[in-house]
């Protein structure tokens, strides 16, 4: 079994969606989609390690997108079923990968705007670490300022953006320091993918390079107009409109049928 932290909820009995996180947030950021969801569906959304509850990496840690993702896996081969995996950003990174490593483990996946890195692309973590640290200093005396900001700058409800700034303080820092995602030809990788996946991104997002000319059938691509990187906080109702028929219809699907 994973050593994650997962928030349960919804029936125990029911089709499974495993949710997961992008970076500095936890498994407690899904508010508004486990409130519509809940009901019909098992959802279990992890904390990756080094966010919310879920162990340290500590300072001798291998590299920590290959934990993230053996994490993962451990998941989801402890379920009874197949789920749909659903991921944002480094968490829709994370569950591309687990879906080209092994397909079996997953019904379908829907992927929000996953950073996809590719091979002798420039090197820009080195800021991109600095801009994480210096989000998190901003909580360092709570989280009142930020939830205030949030709520003036963004469309996000209430409860997204508390629970967005909630798992702030509990991001190990360490981790920041030690954070690289593969390098990959991921074009080529897009056309590997084996299960039904659905991704989802802001119109001109990093990502609508290589999903707009995608030849896989089983990819289909929602662009969002008006959506920033977190499309599902920043224009519920088009994220919904496409993610909710997916996941429903994969999730209803007869165990052992086709899944497409």
């Amino acid at each position: 079994m994973s050593p994650m932290t997962v928030h349960a909820s919804g029936p125990p009995d029911a089709p499974c969606v495993v949710l997961v996180h992008g970076l500095t947030d936890a498994g407690t950021t899904w508010p508004d989609a486990v409130e519509r969801w809940h009901e019909r569906w098992r959802l279990l959304a992890v904390d990756l390690r080094g966010h919310g509850s879920s162990p340290r990496f500590g300072p001798r840690a291998p590299r920590v997108t290959d934990v993230w993702l053996g994490d993962l896996l451990d998941l989801l081969r402890s379920l009874p079923s197949r789920p749909v995996l659903v991921g944002h950003s480094l968490g829709a990174h994370l569950a591309l990968r687990a879906v080209l490593d092994t397909p079996g483990l997953v019904r379908a996946a829907v992927l929000e705007d996953p950073p996809l890195p590719q091979v002798d692309e420039n090197d820009t973590l080195p800021e991109f670490r600095a801009e994480q640290h210096r989000l998190l200093d901003a909580f360092t005396d709570g989280i009142d300022a930020e939830v205030a900001r949030m709520r003036a700058e963004t469309p996000w409800s209430q409860r997204e953006v508390v629970a967005w700034a909630a798992c702030k303080p509990l991001v190990e820092r360490a981790m920041i320091d030690r954070l690289e995602l593969p390098e990959r030809d991921w074009p080529a990788l897009l056309e590997q993918v084996a299960v039904p996946t659905l991704c989802v991104a802001p119109t001109h997002g990093a990502l609508s390079p290589f999903v707009a000319h995608a030849r896989n059938p089983l990819i289909t691509t929602a662009f969002v107009d008006g959506a920033g990187h977190c499309v599902r906080r920043d224009a519920p109702d088009a994220y919904h409109a496409v993610v909710d028929p997916f996941v429903a219809g994969h999730l209803t699907a007869e165990a052992g049928s086709p899944t497409r």
